[in-house]
Parts: structure tokens; sequence; C-alpha cells
């Protein structure tokens, strides 16, 4: 185990030494200055939440041990001057200010949860905009319409579908597959796309190249099922997520709005 590397190291470092309890025991001592325990007690609780794994013995001496050498590579640093440059002290201020950031975050969230209430209306929002029909689809993506055409008129020859999507598609998630996209629901795809694939019937393909940022398709449409969004239990995590995301957003700008900026 390397901590040197870890993410969530720099956060427990700020996080214990700003305890008042961080003076109260010390874990080892280098060259004078000490390291606290509680220090080595908010790495290995990080680590355990990380791992899913319990703070054993172990985990904490091989923390300490670890924090013992970073120590030592500190105060070698400190030694050369490292600190007094500007690229270092530039560093060290987007490091602070990120684990400030993160605080403020943090708190603010645990200040205002997110309710149930939310969820379910976030829940209610998306199953109405999920659709009532599910479609399985191939898809033929090709740079120019030109192109396309072509592979519009094999088709017409008697082509088949999903020969020409392994021959032809730059889709490199679908080509190996003939194109396949699986089942999904026309809100996953680009407006064009999506538009183009709900005018079709069952076993019939696009005649015209559809447009879209990828480039240029031919689209088949395979099969159609009635759709059944997943359950709001199912989707409450990510529901979670998007609304501490949009919260924080608009916390932010609030915090922006009411600063007093020059530039």
């Amino acid at each position: 185990m390397t901590l040197i590397r870890s993410k969530f190291l720099p956060a427990a470092i700020a996080l214990a030494l700003a305890s008042p309890l961080a003076l109260a025991q010390t874990a080892a001592t280098v060259n004078g200055k000490a390291i606290p325990e509680s220090l080595v007690d908010a790495v290995a609780a990080n680590m355990a939440k990380q791992s899913g794994q319990p703070v054993t013995p172990q985990l904490k001496a091989q923390i300490k041990k670890e924090m013992i050498l970073r120590e030592v590579v500190v105060q070698e640093a400190e030694k050369m001057g490292l600190p007094k440059q500007q690229d270092i002290q530039d560093e060290i201020e987007i490091n602070r200010q990120n684990v400030l950031i993160r605080a403020v975050l943090g708190d603010y969230l645990k200040k205002h949860p997110i309710t149930d209430a939310q969820i379910k209306a976030k829940y209610d929002t998306f199953t109405k905009s999920f659709g009532n029909t599910e479609y399985e689809a191939q898809h033929i993506l090709v740079p120019t319409e030109k192109e396309a055409d072509d592979v519009i008129a094999q088709l017409k020859k008697g082509a088949k579908f999903s020969d020409l999507a392994k021959k032809y598609s730059k889709d490199t998630g679908s080509a190996a597959n003939g194109g396949n996209l699986g089942w999904s629901t026309p809100g996953n795809y680009v407006p064009p796309f999506a538009d183009a694939l709900t005018k079709l019937k069952p076993g019939q393909y696009t005649t015209t190249p559809v447009k879209t940022q990828f480039g240029w398709h031919v689209i088949k449409l395979d099969k159609t099922r009635p759709a059944k969004p997943p359950a709001l239990e199912q989707l409450r995590p990510q529901i979670v997520q998007e609304l501490q995301r949009e919260a924080i957003q608009k916390y932010q700008q609030q915090l922006l709005a009411s600063a007093k900026i020059s530039q």
C-alpha cells in the first residue's frame, strides 16, 4: 500500500490538523515534529470507508509507517526551500482550497439533506420523459452523406443490414454486433436520431440519411415493446446524486451573486 498517491489523504490530513484533538496524542515524532494520532485515525477511517473494510491494528500500523516516511520527505523538502518556490506555493494553495471547498459543500449538504419528496418529484419527472415504448434498433454510422446513400442503395438491392454495419459502420461500440444498439427508449438518443427511429415500423430502415453530430446514420428498427421504467428504489442513488449536484450548483451561484468581484 502506498499512501503517497492516495486521493483522500490530503483532505484527511487537513481535517485532522484542524481538530482540537490533534495535539492530544502523538503517534510518532520525526526530528522533533509530532505526527498526531488523530491524523492516523482520520486516514484509517477514510481508507476503511473507501475499501469497505474495518480499521485494524495492522492497517493503522501500516499507515503510521507511511506517515513517518511522508514527514521525513516533507522535512527534506523544507530544508531544500521548496515551499518558497512560487509554483509549489500555488499548488499548496489549490490543494488548500480543494479541502475547504469539500468541507463547505459537505456541510451545506448535511444541513440541507435531500428529502423523499424531492426524490419522488425527480422520479416522476423521469418517468414522464421515459416514454411508453422501447425500441430495438440497428444503425450504420458513416462520415459522409454519400456513403450513407451508398449503404441505402445496397440495402435496397437486398444486402443484409448487419453485414453492411460490420463492413462500413464507424461506431466501434456496435459495428462488430451488426450495428445492434439493443433495447432503449428514444430519450437516450440525440433528437435527430430519435425522431427518425420513432417514425419507423418494425423491419423498416431509413431511406434518407440521418445527420447528427456524430456523422450520418442509416437506422433500422427491429422490434418495439412497452417500456417499463426502473423502480424508484433502483434509481434512488442516482437521483440523490443528481439532486445534490443541483443543490450545490444553486448554492455556489448564490455565493457568487453575493460576492464583490472585480477583474
